[in-house]
């Protein structure tokens, strides 16, 4: 186990990156806040900050909304925290205060803070953890808490944070008298390691470590927990039927045994990508090999066997969860985007833990296509779930009636806009881990960053513009000589690399678990130069995932491509890509806000004159346009597929 941390102060210079992050900031944090304040027209309300008001006496009626509607608004305030960044904003800025404030007014007295059960259960809070997200919310208001103070340097967020812990502690623990639960949704635990982060109290630490171990220990807690609602005056939830967990058993909340005996991977997906952070945190703070061996197994079974080419996860509606190796249909599937970016951020964490490409290969794969597909290119519309393919007889089904053509508005359950907003704000937290002498390059985003190596201030500038163009520049600051070692990531999609420093070739024969390690004495104005290979590639899939035999995927760089309705006409299903056709890509600056584009000359299968027919089918010849698959339904409803059938 190699443990490394996040390379702090980096400014994102990239084209691709401050695009989405400036959308972020003057579309995506703005429209969230109308969201939340009820405010957006034809739009599922919010409440959210109204809970919070009437929680605080400051207005009347009832608490409206999910049970973790109080999270939209933490997720807010982090995005808002990381989004300060790179634009300051004395207005936003004052607006969060105001919002933290409200929160402190909200605060009961003992440090409580959760609108559902100060408004809708005072007298039952802790009765349903299996169900009612109050650790879940508590914990990403510690990460705005923590991302908040981190940027302003203002404390008062989490100050009141620190008496929620407080309290929390008092209740929770392995001690007689305390409560053995933990929440069903994870969430708190990789919170609480970044409030120790940034506090130094161990106590923290010790109460992450006792929600991870005491999570699928026997008896389950979730049974108990129930009896004991029978005896209080408490309405039976959705969960309390005879389908508890949608059928999953407690796989759902993977509380079906302990963490650390888990080889596999079940269950909801986004609650199992908030253990596994969490998993991979503990193990970095305290050295704990066996936590990140179990993580380490899980990870391989995920993506061995349950990740999309895009890198979406969790394939199945019921319990929005994995299910069986290779179960990845394209057209019924779920791939959350709370999900995709939950695996991104496991994918930095197993990254400090020890740098090897298959982890960055996957952030990567989530960032460009898993992630950015749930939101559209003005940052007004969003997925929930993100399909790989879309066709006519969707609509009629009512298996897939979740599955939706067009990005929404805003969503009743509204997790995935502001996951995605935070993510793509904080993107220049998941370029660099480093040690003490070494820095690992994991993402080539255009950006500046100054750190320490050695002992001495050091500057890193890169310079391209990837993903579309293959030549990356890396320029080196430094006021004297020094002497570290930078580690570059060649890809596993890149089958042919050229690296070089000041114009000397640099031998790529000895890959560290896939970096380019290169040792020297660096001067001011040093200039490596890397060139990763980036043909179109066509992607298959392995012979048991059995929806996509005699299809293809097409693949640029890290980018995952799609076809639609919009380029190709309908009925996609029935166009074929020659096996021996050529590829053709060319940058269009003026489409979809500047991409690569691929085409192909193919062809349609005729339509025939009967249902089933034995004669050979009629070919007619089509050219084929793919365009990245985060940037389809931009602009028009229609079909569309990234699996394309090869002839």
């Amino acid at each position: 186990m190699h443990i490394a941390r996040s390379t702090k102060c980096v400014a994102v210079q990239d084209t691709f990156w401050k695009k989405y992050k400036k959308i972020v900031a003057e579309e995506v944090i703005p429209y969230q806040w109308k969201a939340l304040n009820d405010v957006l027209p034809d739009t599922e309300p919010s409440h959210a900050i109204e809970n919070f008001k009437i929680a605080a006496g400051e207005s009347t009626g009832e608490h409206y909304g999910t049970v973790f509607q109080d999270s939209d608004v933490a997720k807010w305030l982090e995005t808002v925290a990381y989004s300060l960044r790179d634009f300051p904003d004395i207005k936003l800025e004052q607006n969060a205060d105001e919002v933290i404030a409200l929160l402190g007014r909200a605060q009961a007295e003992d440090g409580y803070l959760n609108t559902y059960y100060l408004l809708k259960e005072p007298n039952n809070r802790w009765t349903n953890l299996r169900d009612n997200h109050e650790l879940y919310c508590a914990g990403h208001f510690i990460e705005a808490a923590v991302a908040y103070y981190e940027t302003t340097g203002k404390s008062e967020l989490l100050q009141i944070m620190e008496r929620y812990v407080a309290l929390i502690d008092e209740v929770f623990g392995p001690e007689e008298g305390k409560l053995h639960g933990y929440d069903g949704h994870e969430e708190i635990e990789l919170a609480l390691v970044k409030l120790y982060e940034v506090t130094d109290n161990r106590k923290y630490l010790r109460l992450a470590q006792y929600f991870i171990d005491q999570r699928g220990q026997r008896p389950v807690y979730f049974e108990e927990e129930k009896e004991k609602r029978k005896q209080i005056n408490t309405a039976p939830t959705w969960n309390d039927e005879e389908n508890v967990n949608f059928g999953l058993g407690f796989e759902y909340q993977q509380a079906h045994q302990p963490v650390r005996e888990q080889q596999e991977a079940v269950g909801h997906a986004v609650r199992a990508m908030y253990l596994n952070i969490a998993m991979a945190d503990l193990a970095a703070k305290t050295g704990d090999v066996n936590l990140f061996e179990t993580c380490e197994t899980l990870w391989d079974d995920v993506t061995a066997h349950k990740m999309y080419i895009t890198a979406g996860i969790g394939s199945s509606v019921n319990g929005e969860a994995f299910t069986c190796n290779h179960d990845l249909p394209n057209d019924s599937m779920y791939c959350e985007t709370c999900a995709s970016v939950g695996l991104a951020f496991w994918a930095n964490r197993m990254l400090r833990l020890d740098p090897n490409r298959k982890y960055a290969d996957v952030l990567e794969r989530a960032l460009y296509n898993g992630t950015l597909s749930g939101m559209d290119l003005d940052g007004k519309r969003f997925f929930y779930v993100n399909p790989l393919e879309v066709n006519p007889f969707q609509g009629a089904r009512k298996d897939q009636e979740h599955v939706k053509t067009e990005r929404q508005k805003w969503f009743f359950c509204a997790c995935c806009p502001p996951n995605l907003a935070r993510m793509i704000a904080s993107v220049e937290d998941l370029i660099y881990t480093q040690t003490e002498n070494t820095i690992y390059t994991h993402l080539y985003i255009a950006s500046q960053v100054q750190t320490t190596l050695n002992g001495q201030e050091i500057g890193i500038t890169q310079t391209h513009e990837y993903p579309w163009d293959s030549r990356i520049n890396l320029t080196i600051q430094t006021e004297e000589p020094a002497e570290f070692t930078i580690a570059l990531r060649i890809p596993d999609w890149c089958k042919q690399a050229v690296l070089s420093v000041n114009g000397e070739v640099i031998s790529l024969e000895d890959l560290d678990k896939g970096y380019a390690k290169h040792r020297r004495v660096w001067n001011d104005g040093d200039i490596i130069s890397l060139i990763l290979s980036m043909p179109v590639e066509r992607v298959r899939s392995h012979p048991l995932v059995s929806m996509n035999q005699g299809q293809i995927a097409l693949q640029r760089g890290p980018v995952v491509y799609c076809i639609e309705e919009c380029d190709n006409g309908g009925g996609l299903a029935a166009l074929r890509l020659p096996r021996n056709a050529s590829l053709e890509d060319q940058f269009i600056p003026d489409l979809l806000g500047g991409i690569v584009r691929i085409q192909s000359e193919g062809y349609r299968i005729g339509e025939p004159q009967s249902l089933y027919y034995t004669g050979e089918p009629e070919h007619v010849p089509h050219t084929i346009t793919a365009i990245p698959y985060y940037a389809w339904c931009n602009r028009q409803k229609g079909e569309m597929r990234v699996w394309i059938y090869e002839d």
